[in-house]
């Protein structure tokens, strides 16, 4: 029984627009699976999504494939504008799509899967891939198979990063069609028939009305932090936050925002692959910039932090791709106020936690006045414009000038101040 995606009679089918750039993390699975929930209550003809992007996780791919596999409603995955791309997870999201579109200009592949972080040994890694590899094949395998595409070619975008452009991937019925606007590409699709969660229905989007629905903005502040260089530099700040917060206690601001900074680093973290050898050459940088705060080394190991952080960056991301890498210009911004944060505000914060206090009772110790009358042991003695009274263990003749050494109530104890040290 095939039903049909249309609406009622003399009704202008809606099709829902959301437009999903960057990189395949949980907040891109959480909005697209939001949508085509949203979508499908709304009864519209079908769920359209502009997809430009460089691939992601695993885990937020399979949840965006999971949830088109069962969508109540047609789901339309289109590369576009011209020179967008569906790369790695992209690819597998396009397969699923109940009808998969180009625009020209556009390319797919290159789904080979990486992994994040190491397993343990080189052997182990092999292995390990070696398997992954397998399973995403075989992933991608039966969702072409399902979809009635290629799936000889989805298998080898995954085994040997296969890319293809938008013209080569529909004469290898990779994608349904090639469209150069939204109103052409739902004007060519208009009456196929595509299998969805509920059964088989009729696509009825000619001349729909497009319903643009914008990414709230809580999706599109955590797809923002997902982005390796932001991650990065959230991670630092946060890094420092929490150093200047315990060498000056009390600042409160500077120990919250970094708390908050570092949480937010290690959320972003689960999209990118992390090296802990990079991780580990950063945190040894902030621990000579400390020892440099501490220790007479003339800039030696103000030296060594700064080169430690600058080649634990460049580590940090251990894959060469280039939506997965640290730009240099973060790389050296990092480096540069690094030097700046523990050579100027930390070494300041430290000097003032340590510094004689200058205010207040204990400000006066050590202080230097005058006798005003002779202390045998007690008289009294003029210290910073106020009259004591003072006690000393030996003579002061008045106008020898003498020193505080330490305060017992409203008495100053005093000593000559060519006698104190």
């Amino acid at each position: 029984m095939v039903l049909s995606a249309a609406p009622g009679y003399g009704a202008r089918p809606e099709v829902y627009e959301i437009k999903v750039h960057g990189v395949i993390g949980p907040p891109a699975a959480q909005f697209i699976s939001e949508s085509i929930k949203n979508a499908g209550s709304a009864g519209a003809a079908a769920l359209l999504i502009l997809l430009d992007t460089p691939g992601g996780l695993d885990t937020s791919m399979r949840e965006i494939v999971k949830a088109i596999m069962e969508a109540p409603l047609p789901v339309i995955v289109y590369v576009h504008p011209s020179g967008a791309r569906a790369a790695s997870a992209g690819t597998i999201i396009l397969i699923a799509a109940q009808v998969a579109a180009m625009t020209p200009g556009t390319n797919v592949g290159a789904a080979h899967p990486v992994s994040i972080g190491g397993i343990g040994n080189e052997k182990m890694d092999k292995e390990m891939m070696a398997k992954v590899v397998q399973d995403a094949q075989a992933y991608a395998r039966s969702l072409a198979a399902k979809r009635g595409r290629n799936a000889e070619w989805a298998a080898k975008a995954v085994r040997t990063s296969a890319s293809i452009t938008a013209d080569e991937a529909l004469k290898g019925r990779v994608i349904d069609v090639v469209a150069g606007s939204v109103d052409e590409l739902l004007s060519l699709v208009n009456g196929r028939v595509v299998e969805v969660g509920a059964g088989r229905v009729t696509l009825a989007t000619k001349g729909a009305k497009i319903v643009a629905v914008e990414t709230p903005f809580k999706y599109t502040l955590l797809s923002y932090i997902t982005d390796p260089n932001v991650a990065y530099l959230l991670m630092m700040i946060g890094f420092y936050g929490i150093l200047f917060e315990i060498y000056s206690p009390g600042a409160v601001f500077p120990g919250v925002m970094g708390a908050i900074c570092l949480i937010l680093a290690f959320y972003a973290f689960q999209t990118v692959p992390i090296s802990y050898a990079g991780l580990s050459l950063i945190i040894l940088g902030i621990i000579f910039f400390v020892m440099e705060l501490k220790v007479a080394s003339y800039g030696l190991l103000s030296i060594a932090g700064a080169v430690s952080i600058m080649i634990g960056s460049i580590m940090l991301i251990d894959l060469p791709s280039s939506w997965l890498s640290l730009s240099w210009q973060s790389i050296a911004a990092v480096v540069a106020f690094s030097i700046i944060f523990f050579v100027g505000v930390l070494s300041y914060a430290v000097k003032a936690q340590f510094s004689k206090v200058k205010t207040g009772r204990e400000g006066l110790i050590g202080e230097i006045g005058s006798a005003r009358t002779d202390i045998s042991p007690a008289g009294k003695a003029f210290v910073h414009g106020e009259l004591w009274d003072a006690l000393s263990d030996t003579p002061v003749l008045a106008g020898e000038r003498v020193r505080v050494i330490a305060l017992d109530g409203m008495v100053m104890k005093v000593k000559k101040a060519s006698e104190a040290r």
